[in-house]
């Protein structure tokens, strides 16, 4: 099954916990702290697969999560990191953010995408040792890992698009040309997904042809399997329109031609201006005083169009077809490449949630989920930055709460992966 369109969710693993350990060893009475630091958790990374063709395998598993990183352990032995999570798709797919259906990345090169990083692994309570504080009885926990649920969008990488309503034989032409074996048999929606096929013009040159299924009239409405398909239109440098002229099913050459266009302007503007062959097929049966191809001709050369005349299922023409499409493809731009449009949203914070603070000794640790976000959003090498959070922690009474609990200045203040002194 040919399946182009999936809703998958990702969650990195957390970060391990540092540990809080002291050294235990005969004749050293005073080891010190030795608690290791947690293992930072596994990421979710997306990579391109040559050999996959379809989504297919996501129909089934749409839950996709990260190892935790372990916990410290004494004798500063660091947490294993958490193993990071695989996802591989088919090149050419879009991935996108399911709640504002923007681009993070268009999977069409080879390199590794990050979706979602793992979070960060805790301290142990070695790094926080000093000449006045030689007993750290705390370490830092680990932070969460990023998580989102993002739509993968399959389309077709191709240089080269076969349109035209069913049955006027696009998937005969596609396997005269190439070595695919498309599905062909004398009724409507024969072909139900997209087929592919590469043609060779000569020693080392060759293109993608894709073969378009089901596009009819209200395709871009919904109609027929146009509309799951036009997606796969989106990166074809060039459009190869086929159009049955004989009449077979009594049908008008040019209100086809005009039909399939207007639906490729409804999808997208930018189709109906791609560069567009246009082919006559079936002129192996064209009843014998018909009218049909000449009159098509002229309509469609007066419009600027390159005609070519053919029969896919007796060969005829299809090698001068061939030829044509390799030296247009020539002077076109490169397989188009969808720039990533999305806009992390920004973040809210809740400063209602509650958020505990603890003293070990001169350092306080103060935690909370809506601390840990507002940390990751600041640049704490910008002033104006570093002023807007210290506006909302007053505004939230954090500063307040810790003077009520004896909070002395030049005392220790550690948020998660930051740590300040305290002044009144």
């Amino acid at each position: 099954m040919f399946i182009d369109k999936a809703t998958i969710s990702v969650k990195a693993g957390k970060g391990g916990d540092g540990a809080v350990a002291f050294h235990r060893e005969k004749y050293v009475p005073a080891g010190g702290p030795d608690g290791g630091d947690g293992g930072h958790g596994g990421s979710i990374i997306v990579v391109s697969d040559d050999n996959m063709s379809t989504l297919m395998d996501f129909r089934y598993k749409r839950k996709y999560v990260a190892e935790n990183g372990m916990n410290g352990q004494g004798k500063r032995c660091s947490g294993k990191n958490g193993g990071d999570t695989f996802i591989k798709v088919p090149r050419g797919t879009l991935i996108r953010d399911k709640e504002t259906g923007g681009i993070i990345k268009d999977m069409t090169d080879s390199a590794p995408f990050v979706l979602v990083k793992g979070g960060r692994g805790g301290w142990g309570n070695h790094h926080f040792a000093t000449p006045t504080r030689q007993t750290p009885r705390f370490a830092k926990p680990g932070t969460n890992g990023e998580a989102r649920e993002v739509v993968l969008e399959l389309k077709l990488l191709a240089d080269v698009g076969l349109v035209g309503f069913p049955n006027v034989g696009k998937s005969t032409l596609l396997s005269v040309v190439s070595k695919a074996h498309p599905k062909i048999a004398n009724y409507h929606f024969t072909t139900l997904f997209p087929n592919l096929g590469v043609v060779y013009i000569s020693e080392g040159r060759s293109f993608v042809m894709a073969d378009i299924p089901g596009i009819i009239e209200g395709a871009s409405e919904g109609a027929g399997l146009g509309h799951d398909f036009l997606r796969h239109v989106d990166r074809c440098r060039l459009l190869v329109h086929v159009v049955d002229v004989s009449g077979s099913e009594g049908r008008d050459p040019i209100e086809d031609f005009e039909a399939i266009n207007n639906e490729l302007r409804e999808y997208n503007h930018e189709l109906a201006e791609r560069p567009q062959i246009v082919v006559a097929n079936k002129i192996d049966i064209l009843p014998e005083g018909s009218e049909l191809l000449s009159e098509f001709r002229d309509y469609v050369t007066e419009l600027g169009y390159d005609f070519f005349e053919m029969s896919a299922a007796t060969h005829t023409g299809t090698q001068e077809l061939i030829k044509a499409v390799g030296e247009k493809l020539m002077n076109l731009p490169p397989i188009k490449i969808f720039e990533a449009d999305y806009i992390e949203p920004e973040i809210v914070i809740d400063t209602s949630e509650e958020v505990s603070i603890e003293q070990y000794d001169d350092v306080w640790v103060v935690e909370g989920p809506w601390l840990e976000k507002l940390i990751s959003t600041i640049n704490f090498t910008d002033y104006e930055s570093r002023m807007h959070f210290d506006r909302i922690l007053r505004e939230a009474k954090i500063f307040e709460r810790m003077e009520a609990m004896g909070v002395k200045d030049g005392d220790v203040i550690s948020m998660y992966n930051l740590e300040f002194s305290y002044q009144s």
